[in-house]
C-alpha cells in the first residue's frame, strides 16, 4: 500500500493544475453525492458425473454503493457486498465441507468492501486510487468475474491518459488481488499479495476500428506459479457491407513467459481469431482461441490469472486453469433478438493445443430480458460433454436482477 500512496501522490501533483468543475465544499461533495442499490438473486442448479450429488444454490447479491460529487476534482467511491443465502445450501462454496459430495458453486456468503476508492480528474486524465473494478479490452486478461455473486476487485493506483487524439492509455500498480473466494479465509485464498504492473493503449478510428497493444506484468507473492510476462497486439473492426450487414475481424495474439519469482522457464503463445456476420436481426460468429502449452512438461502453459474467465471456454467453466497441454477453442455462436427477447447459442468444440487430443464440447444457451428500467431476467444453461477429460456437467441459472 506504500507504494500506491507513492504513485498516487506524485500523480496527483502532476495533473492537479486543471481540474473539472463540482461542487464549492467538502460538505456540498457529500450533500451531493448519489447512492445506488442492486439485488441480484440466482438459482443454480448443477449434474456432475462422478459426483454422488447434485448441487443447487439460492443465492442472493446485495449492493449498496455511493458516490460523492468532485471536489477541486476529487470524488469518493464506497461500493459494499453481501452475499446471503436464501434456501437451498446444497452446493460445495469452496468454504464449507462439502466438497467433493456436492458440485461446486464458488459464492461464498458475507459481507465485504467491494470498491473503495478516489478518484482525481483532470482535464485529460483519469487517475483511480483504492480498490477498483477493471475490465480491460474483453476481460481476457484482466476482469472483474461480474458473472460470481463475489465480484474480484483490485488494490491499485490507475492512470487513464487520454490526451492523444483517438488513443486510451492505461497503466495500473496493483498490490492486491480480491477474488472471488471471499470475503471469508480459506483455499482457495481470498486475496493475493503482488506487484503487478498493467499497461494497456488503444487506439481507435472510425473505418480502421480498433488496435491494443498491452503488456501485462504479474508478480505474485505468494502464487509465485501465477507470475508471468504476457504482451500482446489485438485488433478488431466490423466492415459494413451493403443492406445493413457487417463483417466482424477480431485478431489478437500474445506470448507469454515466466516472471518475477516464478521458478519455472517457459514460454507459451495465445492468440485467437473470430469472423462473422452480423445482420440487422441476428449476429453469426465464429472464432478459433488457442493458448498453448506442453503435454509432457506441466507448468508450461499460457495462463490468464486475472481473466473474467467464465467469459470464455464455455460456461460451465471446465477450463478455468488451462490443461497441460494447452486449449483449443472452436465455437460458432447465433445472437439476436426474438419478441424483445435476448436470445444466445453458442456451440465449443475443445481439444488439446499441443497433443490433438479431444477434450469434449459444450452447449451453452442465454435467454435475457429487461423488464423495466428496474428489473431484468436471465435463464441460461449450459451442458459440457466430457471425451477424455473432465466429466459430463449440466449447469442451469434462474437469475433476476433489480437497480435502484
Amino acid at each position: 500500500m506504500k507504494k500506491l500512496t507513492t504513485c498516487f501522490t506524485c500523480m496527483f501533483l502532476f495533473f492537479s493544475g486543471s481540474v473539472a468543475n463540482g461542487a464549492d465544499s467538502i460538505s456540498e461533495a457529500i450533500s451531493s453525492g448519489t447512492a445506488q442499490l442492486n439485488f441480484r438473486y440466482r438459482l443454480e442448479t448443477v449434474d456432475q458425473n462422478r459426483l454422488p450429488k447434485d448441487a443447487t444454490a439460492s443465492t442472493l447479491r446485495t449492493r449498496l454503493n455511493y458516490k460523492t460529487e468532485p471536489y477541486k476534482g476529487i470524488s469518493l467511491f464506497l461500493e459494499m457486498d453481501d452475499v446471503t443465502y436464501l434456501g437451498s445450501t446444497k452446493f460445495a462454496n469452496l468454504r464449507n465441507d462439502k466438497l467433493g459430495v456436492y458440485p461446486v458453486v464458488a459464492d461464498p456468503k458475507g459481507t465485504d468492501i467491494n470498491q473503495f476508492y478516489f478518484d482525481f480528474k483532470g482535464e485529460n486524465a483519469l487517475f483511480r486510487f483504492g480498490r477498483q473494478r477493471m475490465n480491460l479490452d474483453n476481460q481476457r486478461f484482466v476482469g472483474g468475474v461480474v458473472w460470481r455473486q463475489n465480484e474480484q476487485t483490485f488494490d491499485s493506483a490507475t492512470i487513464i491518459f487520454n490526451g492523444i487524439t483517438n488513443s486510451v492509455a492505461t497503466y495500473s500498480y496493483m498490490d492486491k488481488v480480491s477474488r472471488i473466494f471471499g470475503p471469508e479465509k480459506g483455499i482457495p485464498a481470498k486475496d493475493l499479495d503482488a506487484k503487478h504492473h498493467i499497461l494497456n493503449y488503444k487506439y481507435s478510428k472510425d473505418g480502421f476500428g480498433s488496435l491494443v497493444g498491452y503488456g501485462y506484468f504479474l508478480d505474485f507473492d505468494d502464487a509465485v506459479l501465477f507470475s508471468t510476462r504476457t504482451i500482446g497486439l489485438r485488433y478488431s473492426n466490423a466492415f459494413k457491407l451493403e443492406g445493413g450487414l457487417s463483417i466482424p475481424l477480431v485478431l489478437e495474439y500474445a506470448e507469454q513467459k515466466d516472471y518475477g519469482d516464478n521458478p519455472r522457464n517457459y514460454s507459451a503463445d495465445y492468440y485467437v481469431i473470430e469472423t462473422g456476420v452480423n445482420t440487422s436481426f441476428a449476429k453469426f460468429g465464429v472464432g478459433y482461441e488457442v493458448l498453448g502449452g506442453n503435454a509432457s512438461t506441466p507448468g508450461e502453459q499460457f495462463i490468464t490469472p486475472l481473466a473474467t474467465l467464465h467469459k470464455f471456454q464455455g460456461w460451465a467453466d471446465k477450463f478455468l486453469a488451462t490443461p497441460n497441454a494447452g486449449i483449443e477453442d472452436l465455437y460458432f455462436s447465433v445472437k439476436g433478438k426474438l419478441f424483445s427477447t435476448n436470445v444466445s447459442v453458442i456451440y465449443h468444440d475443445f481439444s488439446a493445443q499441443d497433443s490433438g487430443a479431444d477434450y469434449g464440447n459444450e452447449l451453452d444457451i442465454a435467454i435475457s430480458k429487461k423488464i423495466s428500467d428496474h428489473w431484468s431476467v436471465l435463464l441460461k444453461y449450459a451442458r459440457y460433454s466430457e471425451d477424455g477429460l473432465f466429466t459430463d456437467t449440466d449447469k442451469l441459472w434462474i437469475m433476476v436482477t433489480a437497480g435502484f
